[in-house]
């Protein structure tokens, strides 16, 4: 039987330390990437994909997610009044984007613990988790593929990409096996941020995952791990050991356009490669960057 539809769920209760004090009183999804915060390009990246569900989980002083998804009355009856239809349309965008929920993590204990917290609103359905600290390029979609080999192969699916392995402790690491498919891998095991020298590939886990609602029995029981939080990575660890419904775990490697914003250098990156790839604003920003950068 086909299963029910794919809803979203969004950890968003992260304090945003590194971009203090910038996220002092505004949280680091509200962070302007060009001129859209960073979370509506991940909204805007499941709806893409069909989903039209999301949750989004949120931490205190975190109101301004919320209000930015809501309908603002007074400023849209002024654009309208004003004949601005562009800047209109560009707000009523945001809060028509799809059906958007909250709900509060409480104590940040780590990523697990924040998709537990999605379980009475995912209910039975299978969900997609995106991180807000990894951008998709929509020109390279992804969660798409992620879903179709859910349904294909009634399994968890995350997605993977190479990384320098002077770089791979900061992320959950996978090793792997061939499938008949290119692009498409079997996880037997992962390593949440390992060193360089045990990690088993040079694959790390990237932040989207496409789960059936299996994972919360897991996660439910599962024991704090690295730093001392609940951490995705051993849930699913499980699951590719035959945990949950038995389906195992696959990968689909990402080779497109991925941008992080968790870090103030990419961050900024992110916005200038975004930039100087729109119509309305990289003719006049790239030949600047060329002069600007002669001049270093």
């Amino acid at each position: 039987m086909p299963h029910k539809p794919f809803k979203a769920v969004i950890p968003a209760a992260g304090l945003g330390t590194r971009f203090l004090p910038a996220t002092k009183a505004m949280p680091k999804e509200m962070l302007p990437v060009v001129d859209k915060p960073a979370i509506q390009y991940v909204v805007e990246e499941a709806t893409g994909a069909g989903i039209d569900d999301v949750l989004i989980i949120i931490g205190r002083n975190k109101n301004n997610i919320a209000n930015h998804f809501d309908s603002m009355p007074e400023l849209e009856a002024k654009l309208r009044e004003k004949g601005d239809s562009d800047k209109l349309a560009k707000v009523e965008h945001s809060s028509d984007l799809a059906d958007v929920h909250m709900v509060r993590q409480g104590e940040p204990k780590g990523l697990g613990h924040a998709v537990l917290r999605a379980r009475s609103h995912v209910g039975d359905h299978p969900f997609a988790v995106l991180l807000g600290d990894d951008l998709i390029d929509e020109r390279d979609p992804l969660l798409t593929k992620m879903m179709e080999e859910y349904d294909k192969r009634n399994a968890t699916v995350i997605a993977l990409m190479e990384v320098d392995p002077e770089h791979i402790h900061l992320y959950g690491v996978a090793a792997v096996e061939p499938t008949e498919e290119d692009g498409v891998v079997k996880v037997t095991q992962l390593v949440e941020k390992p060193k360089a020298e045990d990690a088993p590939s040079n694959l790390a886990i990237i932040g989207r995952y496409v789960l059936g609602p299996d994972v919360f029995g897991i996660l439910e029981h599962t024991e704090p791990g690295k730093g001392g939080e609940i951490q995705l990575t051993d849930a699913l660890e499980e699951l590719a050991n035959g945990g949950g419904d038995g389906g195992g775990v696959y990968g689909v490697i990402f080779r497109g356009r991925r941008y992080d914003t968790g870090d103030r250098v990419d961050y900024i990156k992110a916005i200038v490669q975004l930039a100087a790839d729109r119509d309305d604003l990289g003719p006049a920003l790239r030949p600047w960057f060329k002069e600007f950068a002669a001049g270093l």
